[in-house]
Parts: structure tokens; sequence; C-alpha cells
């Protein structure tokens, strides 16, 4: 028998697919605890496409959308696990974005909708994000296969600092809390990351993605 949390105040610490539950029964915090949980891992899917050339803060917003996706669409009968389902739907969001900016159809991505709270509301869920039953693996496949080879000649060419912070980085840490990590100023941090992406900017004008 499921346990009722109706006009109760919501634990941060409750299981993701009880989160999901009370989300759907309309439970706004539950959602919210949700996207302050798993900001993180939107961080994490955002970064490498910030590093090849994107923005930082607008793909971080449209992988917002794809975890507040997550959140309103999973379903515990039918998904693995809500961690596993919200990565699929935050990379598919990123992935239909850079796409359509690619093709010239998309509006300027500093125009998605603002994350204030409440978040998003259902009104403001744009239409563009494709579901997950038109989502090709072998896309997900090829593009996480050419950013790994993409950093992984990066790597050669970075100093140990900016080789440590990239790591950080890339794991979703913010660069106050990669700061905190190893003993710099955020701006040292910060530096470091605009260091990276120059070098990654060499590396995709130079063509050669094969040296590791």
């Amino acid at each position: 028998m499921r346990k009722s949390y109706e006009n109760t105040q919501i634990q941060e610490d409750l299981s993701d697919e009880t989160l999901c539950r009370l989300a759907a029964e309309g439970r706004r915090e539950a959602e919210e605890i949700l996207v302050t949980r798993y900001q993180r891992l939107v961080r994490t899917c955002a970064r490498p496409f910030f590093l090849i050339g994107g923005d930082s803060e607008d793909l971080t917003q449209e992988g917002m959308v794809g975890l507040i996706k997550a959140v309103r669409e999973y379903d515990a009968e039918k998904e693995a696990s809500f961690r596993t389902f919200a990565e699929i739907c935050i990379r598919s969001r990123l992935y239909s974005v850079l796409r359509a900016a690619g093709r010239g159809k998309h509006s300027p991505l500093n125009q998605s909708v603002p994350l204030d709270t409440p978040y998003l509301d259902s009104n403001s869920y744009t239409s563009g994000t494709s579901s997950l039953a038109q989502c090709n693996p072998e896309d997900f496949l090829i593009d996480r296969e050419h950013t790994a080879a993409l950093l992984s000649g990066v790597r050669k060419q970075l100093s140990d600092f900016e080789a440590e912070i990239l790591g950080y980085y890339l794991d979703g840490l913010s660069c106050r809390e990669i700061a905190g990590t190893v003993g710099k100023p955020p701006k040292s941090v910060d530096n470091a990351v605009q260091r990276i992406r120059r070098k990654v900017a060499r590396q995709l004008l130079s063509g050669d993605l094969s040296k590791r």
C-alpha cells in the first residue's frame, strides 16, 4: 500500500520514484526537489557541448527542459530507473536543439524558457522536444564517441592543472566547487576552462580527432 503524503511536507530524502509519483499528483515541491537533485547531471550532459562551442547557460537551460520532461513522463512500471530515463531525456533535448540550430531552424538558445521558480509551467514546456520513441540510440552513441575522441585528443595538449580542472568540470562541478576542491580562486578555474575551450576549438579547426 502506497504511503500518503497528502497535506504533509515532502521530505527531500524520498526516492526518485516516489517524488515522480508525487509530482504527477500535482505536488510541485516534489518536482522542485528532483530538479535540484539532478542539476549536476544536467551540467554533466551539457558541458562537453559547451567546450565544443555552445553557450553554457543556454545549454543548461535546454538540459533542464529535458529534465522536466523526465520528471513529468517517468513511469516506474516501464522504465529501469529515473536517473537513466532523465539522462536520456536531457541528452535528447540537447541533441535535438543542436541539430535544429545546425540546420538554422532554431531561434537563439538564449531565448529559451526561463528557469525561475516554480521552474517550468506546463504551458511553457516547449513542443520541440522529441519523444524518446523518436530518438535513435545510434545517434547518442555516435555523438558520445565523437565527443570522447575530441576530448581525448585535447587532454594531451593540457597542462596538469588544466587536465585536473577538465575532469572536475566534466563531472558537473561548478567553478566555485572546483575552486574549493583544488584550492584555487574561482577566477583561476574559469580562466583554465576558457583555455581548454580555446584548445578544443583549435582541435576542431585542425580536423584531427585521432590524437590520444
